[in-house]
């Protein structure tokens, strides 16, 4: 029997070290998968095993670590780069564009040259009417509710949803408002913002209701946000009607965006 080497030379270092361990303890390069068993003199000796008849086994060196790989890709990721969630919203920035440009340059406009009191109009009618409030108050006080939540929704669920959402909440609001009342003048973005407020709100409530979400979301200041949104019409001229109608619109959206992304 053949007495063991005394030390053995890493090939990443060129260090000598013990030939009974695994990795160099200078440089951390693996050097065998396993330490070499020690043989002790008085156990018998062991037949070596002989391979299975027409496969030749061939030892294999050992393989270097295989790479991290990512997850499945999400909506707009290429491969090896990971999207940044708190990228820039375009549609909600867009959105909040339009509003301001429409309202400042409306300011010297009477606001009855753009509600709409009646469904026999031009389709754009309904556009500009969801975009323009009454004073300064009611345009900020929209214009926070419009951001932050189209902010939270297109970064969870993208571009098109903020744009499909706005014109179901705002334009369709206010066209189900004058359908419901008619001979009544709707106007205003409030009803876009509570749709948006309640798209967010609900898959976050189902979330932490199942137990699924553990963030620190004050649910508090969104109701008050809320409660500001429904006392809009009451400061300006504003209806009631469209602005419940875009809540429960955006609260149906939500359970719809719960069931196919839910909130985590």
């Amino acid at each position: 029997m053949s007495a063991p080497d005394l030390f053995v030379v890493c090939k990443n270092c060129q260090a000598e070290v013990s030939p009974y361990i695994t990795e160099c303890p200078y440089c951390g390069q693996r050097l065998r998968k396993r330490a070499p068993k020690i043989e002790r003199p008085d156990a018998p000796s062991k037949p070596p095993k002989r391979a299975p008849r027409g496969r030749t086994r061939v030892r294999r060196a050992d393989k270097p670590p295989k790479a991290p790989r990512l997850g499945r890709l999400r909506t707009g990721e290429i491969p090896g780069i990971r999207g940044d969630e708190h990228g820039k919203p375009w549609a909600t920035i867009v959105l909040l564009a339009l509003s301001l440009g429409l309202w400042l340059a409306l300011a010297f406009v009477t606001l009855k040259a753009v509600a709409i009191g009646a469904l026999d109009i031009e389709p754009w009618f309904y556009l500009t009417a969801s975009l323009v409030n009454d004073g300064t108050a009611a345009q900020f006080a929209t214009a926070v509710g419009l951001g932050l939540f189209g902010w939270l929704i297109e970064r969870r669920n993208g571009p098109i949803v903020v744009v499909l959402l706005f014109l179901l909440c705002g334009p369709g609001a206010l066209a189900i408002a004058v359908a419901l009342d008619p001979g009544t003048l709707v106007f205003g973005t409030h009803g876009a913002a509570l749709g948006f407020l309640c798209a967010w709100l609900v898959p976050v409530a189902l979330a932490r209701h199942k137990g699924r979400l553990d963030d620190d979301a004050d649910l508090l200041g969104v109701l008050v946000i809320a409660a500001v949104l429904l006392l809009i019409p009451a400061i300006s001229q504003g209806h009631v009607l469209s602005g419940v109608i875009g809540g429960a619109l955006g609260a149906l959206a939500g359970l719809l965006l719960a069931v196919l992304k839910p909130a985590r």
